[in-house]
């Protein structure tokens, strides 16, 4: 009996079987895509593309809502890829099948005999609802998470585009597009796309970033930027769509009257520029996407040879057409500085070409980047990189120089040397720290240095005697940099250089048009595709942007309508902050403007705050002077320290030590140098300690101080032969009057020096167990609590 029911199971299952197997055999014979798209067996190709275009908005799911839409439209897309593949159509011509001919992707190849009459597909019982069933194990290596998208993702956009699938375990859809997708992803990757799939089940959160809210779905990030893909699941349609990604105005078709040109912008854009000659008439997607990882190095052109116009280019540089040729031109425009020429050329025979040729011989420091790239930080000491750098000018008068220069980087085969030049006129905050206390009336002059750290710290050496091209000039920087190969210690200047310029910012207009032409572009292709889920967020961006702008404009018009009602009252307020009024704050916690320096005079007021109770960390930088000598000591002193005031933790006052030589006394007793300070005679004969020109850097908290001590570098008058006879007194006051003039002047000049040792915590401490009392000496009080130098390097 149980044997029996076991027979009748076995019968039902197979007639089952056989049933279904009879169904998708028959719906087999049934698909023709001459039927589905409603042409002729003999329609061009135009005709088949002109009616697939019209069905496939006609049923496409997003618009059309008949519930047999998407079967309907993925019918027109294996219809249209049948008959647009020559070698598909001809074989559903000649037998009425091909291995896609089954609406959802099944051939006859994919089934196996069974009993020589029905026909089981392998995968009958294969159901792809989880990973564990019929999803392809190979995109599991291009799965994305979040952080992934994010760190590596998006970074890595603006040398490359991506293509990401968005797919689901339940995605029906997805099975029928995977061929399509598989031999997409196999041409993509040799051209070193990036490739992504995202599945919503496990990463909705990316999902959601990405703004994929239906599956399957392909979207293209390039730049940082997301665009979706809105077109028939085709190979060709999702190679254009990668194609389309890139910028536009990345390579420039070359002929015959415009190379000219092409070439000697290098001088302009400071780039070596590439010529590829192929037979094609379109540039090739591989050297798109070289253009494009390269942009910021290299300018790219492209010479068709079918042209007539490009004749005169073939014969000069001796193209052979059988194969495509990349020449790298750099400062020389008439010479290639390197070919390569391959049939099939791969894109690592090509990244490696152009990798060696990113830079010119003597390039131009244009901004930080470029610096950062040419002149590297020293990361061992046997792997020493050193820079000669050409200080001149973009005159007609230079060009000498510049050429001379040239032409040694052009002989130079030396891995560690890196020939570069500016133009002082465009670098000058650079230059003037490396010609400090040279010659700089020179008007060319090369300077070889290394980079130490990436703070800018470097070891320099000024060549002397200027460059100006002559044999000379280049026999002794030749001597020099031998010289530096056997003994590094030679350069024996050092320096913080300050952050580069960017020369090319006056084009940040032009590239702001394109940014904004390529949104517009995208907005507009969103909106003709209904994807206002992807378009509000950047309405909404939009239009508060114009909300605050105008609401900005109305707010400051009443402002300035209500500032100008009440002149009277912001003179008197002013002139009250002239004055010095006890109400001005003068340990303002805000970011230091760009044309002063503020200093507090340290008075009985300020002392608690300024050093006593001092916030932990923070230092006040205090000046020493007198009555006489405030305004010039006060004027060194903001040029000196102007370039740190950017540090929040630094703060600067000034001392009339007239007033409070008993405090300066007491606190210099705990420091070693105290008695070392120069002495001076007054009118009574006696002796008196001099303070003036002296800076101490106090720190509140901890109660230590870091001492100054001005060291004279001007001309000293006194150390003249005094004149014999009566006349010699008067000479000797004369001349002290005029050598205390100079020497109060020059009092400050490595203030710069000492400051920096102080940010680098390298100044001896003398600690002070406790802060003596602040009192006034004098019964003159100046009112005077804030002095503030405004403009002092105009």
């Amino acid at each position: 009996m149980c044997r029996m029911r076991m027979m009748v199971l076995l019968l039902s299952v197979m007639m089952v079987n056989v049933l279904l197997m009879d169904a998708m055999v028959e719906s087999t014979a049934e698909f023709d895509p001459y039927k589905v798209l409603g042409v002729t067996r003999s329609a061009s190709q135009a005709e088949i593309k002109k009616v697939y275009k019209r069905l496939a908005k006609e049923w496409h799911p997003d618009k059309n809502k008949n519930p047999e839409a998407e079967d309907m439209f993925i019918k027109i897309t294996k219809s249209y890829e049948i008959l647009t593949n020559e070698e598909k159509r001809a074989s559903y011509d000649r037998y009425g099948q091909t291995d896609n001919t089954h609406p959802y992707g099944r051939g006859h190849h994919g089934f196996r005999h069974f009993h020589d009459n029905f026909y089981f597909d392998e995968s009958f019982f294969h159901f792809p609802f989880n990973n564990k069933g019929g999803r392809d194990f190979a995109d599991s290596k291009y799965t994305l998470h979040f952080n992934q998208y994010i760190s590596e993702v998006v970074p890595d956009s603006f040398k490359r585009p991506y293509l990401i699938k968005i797919t689901s375990d339940w995605c029906f859809s997805c099975i029928h597009i995977e061929p399509v997708w598989k031999e997409t992803v196999q041409e993509l990757e040799t051209l070193g796309i990036g490739i992504g799939v995202v599945d919503v089940g496990y990463e909705r959160r990316l999902a959601n970033h990405l703004g994929a809210h239906q599956t399957p779905s392909f979207l293209g990030v390039v730049n940082g930027k997301v665009a979706f893909f809105h077109y028939a699941v085709v190979k060709g349609h999702l190679m254009q769509f990668v194609e389309d990604l890139l910028p536009q105005r990345l390579v420039e078709k070359v002929t015959d009257k415009n190379n000219q040109e092409f070439l000697k912008s290098w001088h302009e854009l400071n780039k070596p520029h590439v010529l590829l000659f192929d037979q094609v008439p379109s540039v090739p997607l591989l050297y798109k996407l070289t253009a494009f990882a390269y942009k910021d190095y290299v300018q790219f052109g492209y010479v068709d040879q079918g042209l007539s116009e490009t004749a005169d280019l073939l014969r000069k540089f001796n193209i052979n057409t059988y194969a495509p040729t990349m020449l790298v031109f750099k400062e020389d425009v008439e010479k290639p500085a390197d070919i390569i020429q391959a049939k099939g050329m791969k894109k690592q025979i090509i990244d490696e070409f152009i990798s060696n040729n990113k830079f010119l011989l003597a390039p131009r420091l244009v901004n930080q980047k470029l610096f950062d790239e040419l002149c590297p930080v020293k990361q061992f000491h046997r792997r020493r990189k050193y820079c000669v750098l050409l200080i001149t000018g973009e005159e007609e008068s230079f060009a000498t120089g510049n050429e001379a220069f040239l032409s040694l980087a052009s002989a130079n085969t030396n891995d560690v040397l890196r020939f570069a030049y500016v133009y002082q006129r465009r670098q000058q905050p650079l230059c003037d720290v490396l010609l400090k206390n040279k010659d700089s009336t020179l008007p060319q002059q090369v300077v070889i240095l290394e980079r130490r750290n990436g703070a800018g710290k470097i070891l320099y050496k000024p060549v002397s005697g200027g460059w100006n091209g002559s044999k000379e000039d280049k026999h002794k920087l030749l001597e020099e940099l031998e010289r530096l190969q056997k003994d590094p210690s030679i350069l024996n200047n050092d320096a913080v250089l300050p952050e580069l310029n960017n020369e090319f910012t006056s084009m940040f207009l032009i590239r702001w048009i394109y940014t904004a032409y390529d949104y517009l572009a995208e907005i507009i292709d969103d909106l003709l595709h209904n994807n206002w889920r992807e378009v509000m967020p950047l309405l909404s961006l939009i239009f508060s942007a114009l909300f605050i702008l105008f609401g900005t404009v109305v707010i400051q018009a009443f402002s300035d309508s209500s500032e100008e009602k009440q002149p009277k009252t912001k003179a008197k307020e002013a002139s009250k902050a002239e004055n010095g009024s006890p109400n001005t704050s003068s340990t303002s916690s805000r970011p230091p403007k760009k044309n002063f320096v503020e200093v507090t005079e340290l008075t009985d007021i300020t002392y608690t705050s300024n050093l006593v109770k001092l916030r932990p960390g923070h230092i006040n930088v205090v000046l020493v002077l007198t009555d006489p000598t405030k305004n010039i000591l006060l004027s060194k002193f903001a040029k000196e320290v102007y370039s740190f005031t950017g540090s929040f933790t630094l703060h600067f006052s000034f001392l009339n030590v007239d007033k409070h030589g008993e405090w300066m006394a007491a606190v210099l007793e705990y420091a070693q140098d105290a008695m070392q300070i120069d002495t001076d005679e007054d009118e009574a004969g006696s002796r008196k300690l001099d303070y003036t020109g002296y800076v101490l850097a106090l720190n509140g908290h901890k109660k230590y101080l870091c001492l100054f001590k001005p060291v004279y570098t001007g001309e000293d008058l006194d150390s003249k032969p005094e004149e014999e006879g009566g006349g010699s007194r008067s000479r000797k006051g004369t001349t002290r009057s005029r050598s205390t003039t100079l020497q109060i002047h020059h009092k400050l000049d490595r203030l710069g020096l000492w400051m920096e040792r102080l940010m680098e915590g390298t100044l001896p401490r003398y600690y002070v167990p406790a802060w003596p009392e602040f009192k006034i000496e004098n019964i003159k009080i100046c009112h005077l609590e804030t002095c503030t130098i405004l403009n002092f390097f105009k």
